[in-house]
Order: structure tokens, then sequence, then C-alpha cells
């Protein structure tokens, strides 16, 4: 492994240079981020509480919840800081760890998503076996297991980042680290590492959506053989999880499939998928799920007799 690193430090150029744009952006991501954690909490905390929500769905939702919050908390703190500072400099092994967790959550993302989309193939197309299938023990290992490809898959991005020499230039055209950007910094031929990333990255973002759109294709398709009430609240379930995949792995797709190009939109992009999906996710899942809209109603009525019995 290739630790010849000259570099120390790298200057994140961030989303703009202007200092009034900063302090915009500085608004704009504390704003979002706030709605994010929020939202997501939330979610994790009504479904940590609630007895109304203890089927697989909502297990494999808890770790999306939890994957979205602190997928966006490896990058929007940072930023925040950076949003007010003169000097937006990262030290080597943060801009490392940032990698690592960027990809860890964003992975496990990828994974959860998978596994809900299971969770209704089972619950639509084999109802009958759906609780046999889909038992707390299976569920727990299907999750151990996505949290095992998500450190695989950061690890492989960790990897690649160490074995690149830096010995010049030291200017990250982006406000967050990753292996992309890292790349036109490196001084050796990055074309082998450019193949393996998007063998990586962008072929976990690519088979993930193609599965995940087949597999609720499938779904769609075995509606018509239920009743109207039936096909109803299945449609509205698998339109959701329809969305977010969508607002999710468009974006990837689109950066991670063609690491060698870099286009102005990119950071514009980055930021839909980083902080502005993670916040529209509880939105979707609360606004279209009676269950979760009743769960929480009954968690804030609680908290607000037990404030007027104190």
């Amino acid at each position: 492994m290739q630790l010849n690193n000259n570099v120390i430090e790298f200057i994140l150029i961030g989303l703009t240079q202007d200092p009034l744009r900063k302090k915009i952006v500085f608004f704009i991501f504390l704003l979002f981020y706030l709605g994010m954690l929020v939202g997501n909490l939330l979610i994790i905390t009504t479904i940590k509480t609630s007895q109304a929500l203890q089927s697989p769905m909502y297990f494999f939702l808890f770790y999306l919840s939890l994957s979205d919050t602190c997928f966006s908390t490896s990058i929007a703190p940072r930023t925040l800081v950076d949003s007010l500072s003169k000097k937006t400099t990262i030290s080597f092994s943060e801009c490392i760890i940032q990698v690592f967790t960027l990809h860890l959550f964003g992975s496990l993302e990828v994974f959860i998503l998978i596994l809900m989309a299971v969770d209704r193939y089972v619950a639509i197309c084999k109802p009958l076996h759906y609780m046999t299938i889909m038992s707390h023990r299976v569920c727990s290992v299907l999750v151990a297991v996505a949290w095992m490809g998500s450190c695989a898959h950061s690890l492989v991005q960790i990897f690649l980042a160490l074995r690149l020499p830096f010995c010049g230039p030291n200017e990250i055209d982006h406000y967050f680290c990753d292996l992309e950007p890292l790349l036109k910094l490196a001084c050796t031929d990055t074309y082998v590492t450019n193949l393996l990333l998007v063998f990586n990255s962008g072929a976990i973002c690519t088979v993930g959506f193609v599965v995940l759109m087949f597999s609720y294709v499938i779904i769609l398709h075995s509606l018509r053989n239920h009743s109207a009430e039936g096909r109803r609240k299945a449609l509205s379930t698998c339109i959701s999880h329809i969305i977010v995949v969508v607002l999710f792995f468009v974006p990837c797709i689109f950066i991670y499939t063609r690491p060698a190009t870099t286009f102005p939109m990119d950071k514009m992009i980055a930021v839909f998928y980083t902080i502005g999906t993670p916040l529209l996710n509880p939105l979707i899942y609360t606004l279209r799920n009676a269950e979760v809209k009743n769960a929480m109603r009954k968690l804030w009525s609680k908290k607000l007799v037990s404030e007027d019995m104190s």
C-alpha cells in the first residue's frame, strides 16, 4: 500500500467562495439538516416506542432512518462550519474518515432499500408465509449482512484512497471528501482506480436500482390478484418506496458511474442526495403511511399527558 504523501491536509473549495453566498449555503444547510434530524429521529423514536409498528417493514424503516441520519451527519456539520470559516482545511486523516463514513452509511441505505423491497415482495406475493419467512431473526440477520456489506464497500474505498500519492495540489473542488475529487489531486495515473470506483460504487448504485425497479414491477403486477382495498394499501406503500428509490439512486448513478468526468452541476446533485433525500424520506413515509401518523399522534399525546400530570 502506497502512503508516500507530501500532502498532510486538503482545502475544501466548497459550494461557493463568495462570502454572501456562503451565508446563504449555511442557512439552507442548517434548515435542511435540522429538518432531517427532527424527521428521522421522530421516526426512530416512534418505531422504537410503538407496539403497532413492530412488523418487518418498520424494522427496516428504523434502519433506513438511522442510515439517513448518520449519512447526512457525516457531511452536513462540517459543511456548516466551513460555510462560516475563512479557512476550510481538512486533515488527510479526517478526509479518509469522511470517505469511510459517507460510503458506509450510503451503501447501508442501498442495502436497506433492497431489504425493504424484499419485505414488500414477500408481504404481497406470499402473504400466508410472510411471518414465517420474514421472522424477527431473519430480519436481524439480513440487517447484519447489510452492515457487513457496507463495511466491505467502505474499506475498498479507503484502500483505493490510501494507495493514491498526493504530492502537489491540495484543493478539493467539492464541499466534502470523496474518492472522485481526490483522484484529480493524485500525482499518478488513476485510470485503473477510476475503473475500480465504477465497479465498486457505480455497480452498487446501478445494480441496486435495477434490482429494486424489477422487484417493484413484479410486485405491482401481482396486485391484480388482490382485492380493491388490498391493492390500494399495497400500492400506496410501494409508491412511497419507489419515490425514495428514484430520489436516492438516480443522483448516485449520475455521480458514480462516470468518475473520470465531472460537470459543474455535480456539487448541486451531491447536495440533493446527501441532505435533500434524507430530509424527504421521513416526509414521504409519514405523509403516505397512516400507521406511522397514528403512532406519532399517540406518542405525542402520551408526551402531552405526562407533561400535564407533572
